[in-house]
């Protein structure tokens, strides 16, 4: 039986001079190929997690830990410098803050050279990333004067060229309109299907994360207030609208119809799903009517 990819052990993290812990007493494990989730109100944990998989806690900020986070087996603090960043990648919800060069080309090499890739592996590398992330036509563009959707998805890319076992998003697609949102998602789908890459995806609006997400996992007040697979997690909708979270509008059509007992079945995630409870809601009033 294989590690999980990512394993959170009773794990708690209070930043420095903060009044009380971000996170506490987290649980949480996710198998290798699985894409979760991530979802919760502002303050609830999301970032601290996202963060502390990646080794930027307590890398980079102060504070005391109590607990573990693995990755592949490894508590993140027994990594070499430098090392667990070449098993997991992650995307920030500003794209500029990972820019460090003048050109897109540039940018998206900028990371395969410091991993010491040679030059035919970084064309190779280049090429699928732009084929993937659809950027061939903005390669000579500086990346701070294309557009959001466009930097994010190339802040995408150049994270995907370094080929990270373990990909994090947070809120990638905050700052975006919905045109754009859809565009780094359609990227995440093709990956999904193109390689075997676990994830984790912190968003607000989870239109997109519904089909692509395993499991989804709520935070609240820095606690996993519940951890199911996706149809099963949107079981219970009051349980995550007063944590602040928007249900998908097909899933909340889905949960009125099963709430005022005109359907009995699952939660339906996809449009046609709910377009056939409603026909079957419609079909079973109608033939009670008629008796």
């Amino acid at each position: 039986m294989t590690d999980p990819a990512i394993e959170i052990i009773d794990y708690t993290w209070k930043y420095l001079h903060s009044d009380g812990e971000a996170v506490r007493g987290i649980n949480l494990s996710i198998a290798q190929g699985e894409c979760i989730g991530l979802v919760g109100s502002n303050g609830s944990g999301k970032t601290t997690i996202a963060n502390s998989i990646d080794g930027l806690i307590p890398g980079q900020y102060h504070g005391v830990k109590k607990g573990e986070v693995k990755v592949f087996g490894t508590e993140v603090e027994d990594y070499k410098r430098g090392e667990l960043q070449r098993t997991v990648g992650l995307v920030f919800s500003d794209p500029e803050a990972q820019f460090t060069a003048m050109t897109v080309e540039d940018e998206l090499v900028f990371g395969m050279e410091n991993l010491g890739l040679g030059l035919e592996e970084i064309r190779e590398r280049l090429e699928w990333a732009c084929d993937l992330a659809d950027l061939h036509a903005l390669l000579e563009k500086p990346p701070y004067e294309i557009s959001g959707g466009q930097k994010q998805r190339v802040a995408l890319a150049a994270v995907l060229a370094m080929r990270p076992r373990i990909l994090i998003l947070d809120e990638p697609t905050a700052m975006l309109d919905p045109i754009s949102r859809a565009k780094v998602f359609d990227v995440l789908s093709r990956l999904r299907q193109e390689q075997e890459i676990t994830m984790v995806l912190i968003e607000h609006t989870l239109e997109h994360i519904v089909p692509l997400a395993d499991r989804m996992v709520l935070l609240g007040d820095g606690r996993v207030l519940h951890d199911a697979p996706t149809r099963a997690f949107f079981d219970d909708l009051e349980r995550i609208r007063v944590q602040g979270v928007v249900p998908p509008g097909v899933v909340g059509f889905s949960g009125w119809l099963r709430q005022t007992q005109r359907y009995a079945g699952e939660s339906a995630l996809f449009l046609d799903e709910a377009a056939d409870q409603a026909r079957r809601s419609v079909a079973a009033s109608t033939a009670g009517e008629n008796r």
